[in-house]
């Protein structure tokens, strides 16, 4: 357990019980809610695990949780059936026995009696407790929580695995409890500054000089796939107004670093970026899609309030489409000549502002002597038509995603440079 006398702030850890956890058949979405809630708590949580329906390797990952921590909140394994070994394993750990609660028998039978239903004999495991446990009553399903106080500084939770029994007892009790024996209240906030268009490796290299002087806020990387890279700040405070202010000043300073790499905070799209400098420009965008099949403008559309400035995409999936609709010149359409038209035919045949086009090659097989992941990517803004040529990795799937962010963003870092 923590060392006594110690100063250290009072943290907390999760254990998740189940093999069915291990083995990937049901995703942990308890531990990842559990964390979310601690920190809107101001409560720091150092470990998190998952461990098979084993009496001994619960009790063993009980243990090194403990020794770290103040706390440990125990997800799953409180069911009537005999892989349901959390009481066991806890009462292990406090090196007491369970005992039978009559007060909790006759309230789990009389639920039973209500919902018009048979009680299984098993069902009354759940009315066990180690000695010297508290329940914590259970108002959505069977099986009750566990308080499991361990010498005068230490604390063991127990909540049912089921998601939304774990998460109201949770927010009912655990959490209140939990700032209580924690002391004064303070708030931990995260808010993740999301980029485009650098790997990685080039962030941690443009922004270093911050991440070596972190204290708090503190800094680091997610990488998110499709949706770029996200640094994420989280500042500690007495309260939500001074750590936002933490969170306000690290972000500004980031911004001033990276420039147009950031494209928005949080659940900001790329889309929501690009639509709100459209709509304070007062210009009208349209899109020509090819190999994205209608992605591009599926994202867009997805922006609330898109109606304002966006006026529609042309799926011109076919060649002869290219050729009629979009004056697309005679000849190979995997091209920047034919991205570049299919731009301008936008712009015209949509009646706005500002035209995209895309075509490429996704796969399986090579198009006009392309290979698979070329893209021709253009933008038509204020008369001035730009072409980038791109060579996306992955399957047919990825390279079509890659591509319609891709294109998103150019025309962002076009509207940044018209502002």
């Amino acid at each position: 357990m923590p060392s006594e006398g110690a100063t250290h702030p009072f943290s907390c850890s999760v254990l998740a019980v189940g093999t069915e956890l291990l083995l990937g058949q049901v995703v942990d979405t308890n531990s990842s809610f559990i964390g979310e809630r601690l920190a809107l708590a101001g409560i720091d949580s150092h470990l998190q695990a998952r461990v098979g329906d084993n009496l001994d390797r619960i009790a063993a990952a009980l243990r090194l949780l403990l020794s770290t921590s103040d706390a440990v909140i125990v997800c799953g394994g409180l069911g009537p059936t005999q892989d349901d070994i959390t009481r066991e394993a806890i009462a292990e750990v406090l090196g007491t026995g369970l005992v039978r609660d009559l007060a909790m028998e006759e309230r789990i039978g009389a639920m039973f009696t209500r919902r018009g239903r048979q009680m299984a004999a098993n069902n009354l495991r759940q009315a066990d407790r180690p000695e010297g446990a508290s329940f914590i009553v259970q108002e959505l399903g069977t099986a009750p929580g566990l308080v499991c106080p361990i010498g005068v500084d230490q604390v063991v939770y127990a909540v049912p695995g089921v998601p939304a029994e774990a998460r109201e007892m949770i927010e009912r009790a655990v959490v209140a409890d939990l700032q209580r024996r924690a002391g004064p209240r303070s708030v931990i906030v995260s808010r993740m500054v999301r980029t485009w268009g650098a790997p990685e490796s080039t962030l941690s290299e443009l922004i270093a000089d911050r991440v070596d002087r972190q204290t708090n806020p503190t800094i680091a990387f997610l990488a998110s796939g499709l949706e770029g890279i996200k640094v994420r700040l989280t500042a500690k405070a007495g309260d939500m107004a001074t750590a936002t202010a933490l969170l306000d000043a690290e972000e500004a300073l980031l911004r001033e670093i990276l420039g147009p790499l950031v494209f928005g905070v949080d659940d900001e799209s790329m889309e929501k970026a690009v639509g709100d400098l459209l709509a304070s420009q007062g210009l009208l965008l349209g899109v020509a899609e090819s190999l994205t099949g209608g992605l591009v403008g599926s994202r867009l559309a997805e922006v609330p309030g898109s109606s304002e400035w966006f006026q529609g995409s042309i799926v011109a999936y076919d060649s002869q489409v290219k050729f009629d609709l979009l004056d697309v010149p005679e000849g190979p359409v995997v091209s920047a000549s034919a991205a570049s038209a299919m731009a301008t035919g936008a712009r015209r045949v949509l009646r706005a502002d500002v035209g995209l086009g895309i075509t490429g090659v996704a796969g399986p097989t090579t198009q006009d002597d392309q290979p698979v992941g070329t893209v021709f990517t253009a933008v038509d803004l204020d008369g001035e038509v730009e072409v980038r040529e791109l060579h996306l990795p992955g399957g047919r799937q990825l390279v079509r995603q890659l591509a319609a962010i891709s294109l998103v963003d150019q025309l962002r870092r076009r509207l940044l440079d018209r502002a």
